[in-house]
């Protein structure tokens, strides 16, 4: 039959054929865009490639849907195709939680207890299920406290437990938050706290240690770190135990340290290409623009720039361009120049921030404790794009993918997208 048709036929039918393929693949890039695999996704900075993310929505406008999270916590929902993944702790039973629901209408696929035990003390701004989960594709792995133990597992995407290990002592007043990440064979979580602190790498497939590094001091910090290939070295960059240091993520050699400048640190550091921004913290506020080139310690040599004021503690913030951009616990917004350090804008946003931010679109999103989104287009003049209000308090911070954006709600979790 193919010999039968005429070349006018044949040009028919490759046409079809080929515009039938571009729709398949513009379909699919619009029904799944990039995984959110981890904290602050897939690149641990906030950052989405995405660019048809929604800027307007409300209680009553641009849902997807809404579904209600048992229990409470402040880690952020990740996703992989399909799948959502979220953790929680339910305060009756003093059981810690992992969710796998439908990323088309939310609804729960399957619900594990994955530990139970007391709960331990902590901050008034913390929950008992504050590190966001991390996954391969393959396995989602958590991160919880058990008494003065540091626990981490292992699911499968059925909800089989394929391994569970405690990896060292931890001990904090202030609670537990350690978000794993993901590098090659390994889990790597951050173990810093009121005691020998360390960082360890665990075996993806087993769980078993495969290096375990100590850290300097002992002061508690919940820093989840980078990874980046910078000066022909793979680097692993965290803030916390008064210092900021570069470890290689294959053995957890330290590659470089700069002292202080305060104890404790909560934001991630994110990278431009060229420099390392890092904002902390308590007691002391302090924002650093670090030369992530150096060797040993470079406490003197590295620092680019340096700010004590318009700082955050909690909220990570978001490297956009040539703009650095930040906003305070306190609600204060700041838009900084990157190379130089200089202001560029600061304004007052709301009263009061734990989320951090995120950018799609080109665009800055800031999310307050009050579920109040403020999207902010980051330049030398400040330019609010969109304010939206989802009528709940939140804490968590958001996540991005398939041009929706989900955001997790103290009562609901919320899929916001056209």
């Amino acid at each position: 039959m193919i010999g039968e048709l005429s070349r006018a036929d044949c040009r028919s039918i490759a046409v079809q054929l080929c515009l039938g393929l571009m729709f398949v693949a513009a379909w699919s890039g619009r029904a799944l865009g990039e995984n959110w695999p981890a904290w602050r996704g897939p690149r641990g900075d906030g950052t989405s490639l995405e660019k048809n993310v929604p800027v307007k929505w409300s209680a009553a406008q641009n849902v997807v849907w809404k579904v209600p999270i048992p229990g409470k916590g402040h880690a952020s929902p990740i996703v992989w195709g399909d799948r959502i993944f979220v953790v929680t702790a339910v305060e009756e039973q003093q059981q810690r939680v992992l969710l796998c629901l439908g990323r088309a209408d939310g609804k729960v696929i399957w619900r594990r207890v994955v530990l139970e035990a007391p709960f331990e003390k902590l901050h008034t701004l913390n929950s008992r299920a504050s590190s966001t989960p991390a996954t391969d594709g393959e396995k989602v792995y958590v991160s919880f406290l058990d008494r003065d133990k540091m626990f981490v597992a292992a699911y499968d995407f059925d909800g089989n437990e394929v391994w569970a290990v405690r990896p060292g002592v931890f001990s904090s007043r202030h609670g537990y938050c350690s978000s794993p990440i993901i590098w090659k064979d390994k889990l790597i979580v951050n173990g810093d706290h009121d005691g020998p602190a360390y960082i360890v790498a665990l075996e993806r497939a087993t769980g078993k240690t495969i290096w375990k590094t100590p850290r300097p001091n002992v002061t508690r910090s919940y820093c989840t770190p980078i990874i980046r290939h910078i000066d022909g070295r793979n680097q692993m960059i965290l803030a916390g135990n008064l210092c900021v240091a570069s470890y290689d993520p294959d053995t957890g050699a330290q590659h470089w340290i700069i002292d202080g400048p305060t104890e404790q640190y909560v934001a991630s550091l994110v990278y431009n290409g060229e420099l390392l921004f890092m904002t902390c913290g308590f007691p002391d506020h302090f924002i650093q623009a670090i030369r992530p080139d150096g060797r040993g310690n470079v406490t003197k040599t590295h620092i680019a720039w340096q700010k004590d004021k318009d700082c955050s503690y909690v909220p990570s913030p978001i490297s956009i361009g040539p703009y650095f951009l930040v906003v305070s616990d306190t609600g204060v917004a700041t838009c900084f120049e990157a190379t130089s350090g200089k202001s560029q804008w600061r304004e007052r946003l709301g009263p009061h921030f734990s989320a951090s931010l995120v950018t799609a679109n080109g665009l800055a999103y800031f999310l307050s404790d009050k579920g109040v989104m403020t999207i902010v287009r980051p330049g030398p003049q400040f330019e609010v794009v969109a304010r939206n209000d989802i009528g709940e308090d939140m804490r968590a911070s958001p996540a991005i993918s398939g041009g929706q954006m989900l955001l997790r709600g103290v009562k609901n979790l919320y899929c916001i997208g056209k």
